[in-house]
């Protein structure tokens, strides 16, 4: 479906869906533009479907000014890149930039993303997390040759934002959920519901995604029906989203855990993918 293939994540983000595009992508359905995806992350579904009109979001205010610098401002981001260095003293001096709110909000958005895009190639296993405090906490990941400048993907990604017209917010939500007309179709990629009580990761931001949040979040996606308008959603196969979603149709599919501390337990987890209609 990918007009150019270049055009892919530019970050590592937990969650990301470009290890599940063959089993997301026969179900998507024949038109999926204009698009939208409130849960936007490292925009794996975006950027493998490539639509000309997208309306996206994601909580995460910084990522979303990474994706903004990279439309807006290339070559000074590429530029900056380009000064990061690969060693533990500096890149705790770089992390900790966020520690002083004062001066963090200051910088130029061209630094800040920047710094995320480094972050993101240097850290623990690609781990984006924050603190409660909103303060990226993931130690150094000691990697010999990062690729920090991926220049051919934020070349292939800038050209296809520019072509596009691919609307950015950083709000709840339901926010941008009311932002749709009924030509629509809306890739939900929440964080998700929790296998084990050890088992939730709400690190991208300083809030968190409890079951209260899923239960809105299914109110959301019947409002959607109710307005025909088509989404497809993906979620941890817990009984909780089983029963909660039991009156749509459901696909089972099996998935990687990459992100784990115990390296033991990355093995295959089961999903789903929730969705409205027939592809």
């Amino acid at each position: 479906m990918a007009e150019n293939k270049l055009v892919a994540p530019f970050v590592k983000w937990v969650g990301g869906k470009r290890q599940l595009i063959d089993d997301i992508s026969p179900l998507l359905p024949k038109r999926i533009s204009p698009y939208c995806e409130p849960f936007l992350g490292g925009g794996a579904i975006l950027f493998f479907t490539q639509p000309s009109i997208a309306i996206v979001n994601d909580l995460n205010t910084d990522l979303i000014m990474v994706y903004e610098t990279i439309r807006d401002d290339l070559e000074a981001l590429i530029n900056a890149l380009e000064q990061h260095e690969n060693s533990q003293e500096y890149f705790y001096s770089i992390r900790d930039l966020d520690r002083d709110k004062s001066a963090y909000s200051l910088m130029p958005k061209v630094a800040k993303a920047s710094r995320l895009i480094y972050l993101n190639k240097t850290c623990y296993n690609g781990l984006f997390r924050v603190n409660s405090s909103g303060e990226f906490n993931t130690p150094f990941g000691y990697y010999k040759n990062p690729n920090i400048v991926n220049e051919p993907v934020l070349r292939a990604v800038s050209k296809y934002l520019n072509a596009s017209k691919i609307s950015f917010y950083s709000e709840d939500f339901a926010e941008t959920l009311k932002r749709l007309s009924k030509d629509y179709f809306v890739y939900l990629d929440p964080p998700y519901d929790p296998v084990s009580g050890t088992a939730s990761f709400t690190g991208y931001n300083k809030g968190g995604f409890n079951r209260n949040e899923q239960i809105r979040l299914k109110e959301c996606c019947d409002d959607l029906n109710e307005q025909g308008i088509k989404f497809l959603l993906s979620n941890s196969a817990t009984k909780f989203v089983r029963e909660l979603y039991s009156d749509y149709r459901i696909s089972v599919i099996e998935a990687k855990r990459a992100i784990n501390s115990n390296a033991s337990k990355r093995g295959a987890i089961e999903e789903v993918l929730i969705r409205n209609y027939e592809p």
